[in-house]
């Protein structure tokens, strides 16, 4: 599962007035009896199956059935409230992390603390990413972010480790561009996906997204700049994705990408394909690096029907025991959030510890900016593509993407 979702079909302000004009907290609607609903993004095959296999075994010893809508990630919000306006929201509400701000900012999400949603034992990280100006909405059974994916024969041949540092990243991305392989890939897309790979160096290099002009994300930019000035990395970085990227990784054209672990199951089917996991580079050795944290929450939509709130509350509970996060997690090779569920993942799943590492040391979004996230994002976005496309230098840049964010557009 994607750790990013397209920008919403509504956000910000738009969002705040057609929640309140909707009436979010509103369920006139009579719902079906015995049946918990859930609105999220699984729409993939396999994804869908498992959740409900999960759903199933913690429903069925409270005498209920859950019934799952699924729709595309950018759909959710709007489709959250189309229900609304109707007054047919489900009962559990799955949001991107990126999008709890702008929901729980109406007033629509109880806080769970109210709900008897255990939330003790998660990880800062998980807790962030559910919460909204101190207070946690929502809960995740896994998370994702990113680490350096690097291709273990062509380092072996080319004499190098996965680098562990900036300047060791740009050394060994241009011992490794050879022929048409190049050195290191990376999505620079001027959406969630660009974004979420810009942020860990951003970030590792003291970057704010509060403050976008102070000049501290410039070396970050450089970084990527440098990269692909000096052709250890495709010009085209600009119009990948991060599926487009794991693609290039497949077919030989990279030797090292930054991707996460939803590319799991496409990368252990190449049998021809011997991959390894390192941390992201960071501009110091010994830095521990900063990456985004990635996934959805679970949330619980204000409604008028306490006892289905109640139900839906224990069906919380348990998915989010330890041997269901960790069982849920290696089914999606996502990391547990509960502290003793992720080491126990690490531990079964030694290949992806460096994901787990990270987990652990990944910030939340909206932890800076809050529902202003979705300008932000786009602010950002902006700086990259320009230095990366040489309509600008990085400070420059990101004085720009500061007018940008404080503009609102």
């Amino acid at each position: 599962m994607p750790p990013s979702r397209r920008r919403p079909a509504v956000t910000g302000a738009a969002l705040a007035a057609l929640l309140a004009a909707t009436g979010l907290t509103g369920c006139a609607n009579e719902p079906e009896a015995g049946t918990v609903t859930v609105l999220n993004s699984a729409t993939d095959t396999h994804e869908h199956e498992q959740n409900q296999k999960y759903f199933d075994r913690c429903a069925r010893p409270l005498g209920v059935k859950v019934k799952q809508t699924s729709v595309p990630a950018d759909q959710v919000s709007a489709k959250a409230l189309r229900m609304a306006s109707s007054h047919s929201l489900t009962d559990i509400l799955e949001l991107d992390g990126s999008e709890v701000a702008q929901f729980a900012d109406t007033g629509g999400l109880l806080p769970l603390a109210e709900t008897g949603v255990d939330v003790s034992g998660l990880s800062k990280s998980a807790v962030s990413m559910g919460s909204f100006r101190g207070t946690q909405y929502g809960i995740a059974r896994s998370v994702n972010s990113l680490a350096l994916i690097y291709n273990v024969d062509l380092l072996k041949k080319a004499g190098v480790r996965p680098p562990a540092t900036w300047d060791e990243l740009k050394s060994t991305a241009r011992k490794l561009t050879r022929g048409k392989t190049f050195g290191m890939a990376f999505s620079a897309t001027p959406d969630a996906d660009g974004v979420y790979q810009f942020l860990p160096f951003f970030w590792t290099g003291d970057g704010d997204e509060a403050r976008l002009d102070d000049g501290k994300g410039a070396p970050a930019l450089q970084l990527w700049k440098d990269l692909v000035t000096g052709r250890s990395a495709s010009s085209a970085v600009v119009t990948w994705n991060q599926q487009d990227v794991n693609d290039q990784f497949i077919a030989g054209r990279a030797a090292m990408m930054i991707n996460g672990p939803w590319q799991v199951p496409v990368l252990s089917a190449q049998k021809n394909l011997h991959w390894a996991v390192a941390q992201i580079p960071v501009p110091e050795r010994g830095q521990a690096a900063q990456p985004p944290i990635g996934g959805t929450v679970m949330t619980l939509p204000r409604t008028e029907h306490k006892d289905r709130q109640d139900t839906a509350a224990k069906i919380l509970n348990c998915l989010n025991e330890r041997k269901n996060q960790v069982a849920w997690g290696e089914s999606v090779n996502n990391v547990p959030t509960r502290t003793a569920a992720a080491k126990q993942y690490k531990k079964q799943n030694p290949k992806l510890a460096a994901f787990a590492d990270e987990v652990a040391t990944a910030r939340s979004r909206t932890a800076r900016v809050g529902a202003r996230w979705p300008v932000v994002q786009d602010a950002l976005s902006g700086a990259f593509q320009s230095v990366l496309t040489g309509r600008a230098e990085p400070r420059t840049a990101l004085k720009q993407a500061q007018n940008r964010a404080t503009s609102g557009g």
